[in-house]
């Protein structure tokens, strides 16, 4: 590596680590303002309050690297252009893409850790951040082992397939319910249920009752759709639904492949699952972008131009990112193009922007 190459790959790393402190440090503060209520009514202690804020730093760190990314090229690039080194090293017959060599080298290697990264420690520090929030739920009890969830209400108990997320219907839904000595008094089988206006709609859906505690005296009735008032929500359910980040590449891969034998929708799994193959290149194009943003000399206003720029063009590439997302959760774009299309246009983008900087 050359003198210029390190002084460049010095000044990224910098700015790069500055950025994403100050980013985690404001995140945790924000988050811990929002959370510290339901702590202490759920009288959490406080190692596990810590721990639980620790636990979350994994995922704030990939889900921010890209834009620290953005922030550290455009500091390290505007400061040169600002004290004119740029300018004399051109001058001095460097060309503007053998400055760009280093960042593109460092975008490709952040992509790559960034995915291993993602795959190793994001999922296990999920799933122990998600563990003490559970803790803060109230009274009901929940369990979930793959697609099963079983919940604990208030004389009742409650047993769904498989909840998708995307729509929130639940599908085999069975409820018990019991009296006072608990005596099973009643149940709900149902093939899929909706939650519409603060109440559940189940549709084809067997109702019985038991007149007393003899199974044999009991009515029996079917509805194609029945309105219940139930205890529970589907915030309820979203803390016990696999998330995700909980589950490595392969293991996601192997739940879809699960679920879509059990005829079971998973389009919001599988967009997530090519989001996670799509998400840590941003890495990569989002470095050749701000090179080629700042190395044309747009960014020799100063830091805060400089700042200004990144922070406009990761929220107009996260926004996008977002959208396309949710139209692969709605099945109006196929999962792998929700996934992907950002990128492709945002390095279509890039391309133009390196194309451009002699």
């Amino acid at each position: 590596m050359t003198v210029i190459h390190r002084y460049i790959t010095r000044l990224f790393f910098k700015y790069f680590a500055i950025v994403l402190g100050v980013v985690i440090i404001i995140y945790l503060s924000i988050d811990f303002f929002a959370r510290i209520d339901k702590f202490i009514r759920a009288e959490i202690s406080p190692l596990s309050i810590a721990a639980f804020f620790l636990y979350k730093i994994p995922l704030i760190v990939s889900q921010i690297t890209p834009v620290a990314v953005l922030l550290g090229v455009l500091a390290a690039f505007g400061l040169m252009a600002k004290n004119n080194e740029i300018l004399a090293l051109k001058s001095g017959g460097v060309s503007s893409y053998y400055l760009l060599l280093p960042v593109a080298v460092i975008g490709i290697a952040l992509s790559i850790l960034l995915f291993i990264f993602s795959e190793v420690v994001v999922p296990i520090s999920v799933v122990k951040a998600n563990q003490i929030e559970a803790l803060t739920s109230g009274t009901k009890m929940m369990t979930s082992r793959e697609k099963n969830i079983w919940i604990r209400g208030n004389q009742s108990i409650t047993h769904i397939e498989y909840y998708n997320p995307s729509d929130q219907t639940i599908s085999g839904v069975s409820i018990a319910y019991f009296n006072k000595d608990y005596a099973l008094k009643g149940r709900i089988n149902a093939r899929m249920g909706r939650y519409i206006d603060g109440n559940w709609v189940f549709y084809d859906c067997l109702v019985q009752q038991h007149l007393d505690s003899s199974i044999e005296k009991s009515q029996v009735s079917f509805d194609a759709e029945k309105n219940c008032q139930i205890d529970l929500l589907p915030s309820d359910l979203q803390r016990v639904a696999k998330e995700s980040e909980e589950m490595p590449f392969t293991r996601l891969y192997r739940y879809i492949q699960k679920v879509e034998s059990d005829g079971y929708d998973s389009t919001k799994y599988r967009v997530d699952f090519y989001a996670k193959t799509a998400f840590p290149f941003v890495c990569l194009i989002i470095s050749l972008f701000g090179s080629g943003l700042a190395l044309r000399g747009t960014t020799k206003e100063g830091m805060v131009i400089s700042f200004a720029y990144g922070i406009l063009t990761a929220f107009i590439y996260w926004s996008f990112y977002s959208f396309c997302l949710s139209l692969g959760y709605g099945h109006v774009l196929p999962p792998i193009v929700a996934a992907w299309i950002a990128n492709l246009i945002f390095f279509c983008a890039a391309g133009l922007a390196v194309f451009n900087i002699e």
